[in-house]
């Protein structure tokens, strides 16, 4: 046994309502011309957000299909819910216990990570892996356990709905079934680095804003190199990168600093969903596999960057199941 983390289901979840970014004006205090900046320079087009929808609406489809993969008989040691926004409920509510109860899991601990922002879902599959692995051979457990992740959060404010001069946020879902040497995809390897000059976040002044353009596209390259070197293979050896939503012209400076071509980067996604807080990479993994687009053997990159600052990297190979 290797304790290689496997996804052994990966589903999500999109808000039937969709709204072009232009109606969003108004909301987000946007002038006609800077929609259209959004537009032109940062490509994006409509998203998916509605705000009739509460929290756990948009979590639990996710949540409840993933949960369809555990085979019988296994039972589900960890539920962690990943997030972006350090408040996504009143403060009465655990969220994370609620996703468990609500999935019938009340054996399982709960809790929530959101340390690293956007990047905070994929930090969520590390750390359960972690535990996973350090639960083998104690008490009673011979075997690894299962975990699930569960990641999504509304844009209930204009001011964590907008990051100035990058994205305009979306409503997303989505959850992964994660357990030790399973039939799944393997998480071959995970880089994360975070820079904390750059923690205040929305709060950052000029210079901070300008010195994190700058450092952003080659800091978020090398995480993306290392994570393929680190997988033992090379950026010859990967199928395609599947990325947050962040915006196409951030990406395109990190695709000239990787030097690859501009196709190895999935981006079909940024005009229609927008960026989805932590659920980007696999609502976009899932639009992939459900086009028939991921191939078994085949490596593939997760990568994303959250506020704060972290850069993260995931590579899969994919298994086809």
């Amino acid at each position: 046994m290797t304790g290689t983390a496997t996804l052994e289901r990966v589903e999500s979840f999109l808000p039937e309502r969709r709204v072009d970014i232009g109606d969003l004006a108004e909301r987000l205090g946007l002038r006609t011309t800077e929609i259209g900046v959004f537009r032109k320079i940062y490509g994006l087009g409509e998203l998916r957000f509605d705000p009739d929808m509460d929290l756990f609406d948009l979590v639990m489809p996710a949540a409840r299909q993933a949960l369809a993969a555990l085979p019988e008989g296994r039972r589900i040691d960890y539920v962690v819910f990943a997030h972006t926004m350090q408040t996504v409920a009143p403060p009465d509510t655990d969220a994370a216990q609620v996703i468990r109860d609500e999935l019938g899991l009340r054996g399982a601990e709960a809790f929530a990570l959101n340390q690293q922002a956007c990047v905070s879902s994929m930090g969520a599959i590390d750390v359960v892996a972690e535990l996973m692995r350090a639960d083998i051979g104690t008490g009673s457990r011979s075997r690894p356990g299962y975990a699930l992740m569960v990641t999504g959060e509304r844009a209930y404010s204009p001011r964590i709905q907008l990051i100035p001069h990058s994205a305009i946020m979306a409503e997303a879902a989505a959850a992964c079934l994660i357990t030790l040497d399973g039939p799944g995809d393997a998480v071959v390897s995970y880089v994360d680095r975070t820079h904390g000059e750059f923690a205040a976040g929305l709060e950052m002044g000029s210079e901070e804003i300008q010195r994190f353009g700058q450092v952003y596209a080659p800091e978020f390259a090398d995480v993306i190199r290392q994570a393929v070197a680190e997988a033992g293979l090379g950026l010859s050896d990967i199928d395609r990168i599947i990325p947050h939503n962040v915006n196409l012209i951030s990406w395109r400076q990190v695709i000239k600093e990787l030097k690859i071509d501009p196709e190895l980067v999935f981006l079909d996604n940024v005009p229609r969903l927008s960026h989805c807080y932590s659920s980007d990479v696999f609502v976009n993994y899932t639009t992939l596999r459900d086009e028939g687009r991921l191939v078994e053997g085949r490596n593939y990159v997760l990568a994303s960057v959250g506020l704060g600052a972290t850069f993260g990297a995931m590579v899969l190979t994919h298994s086809g199941k």
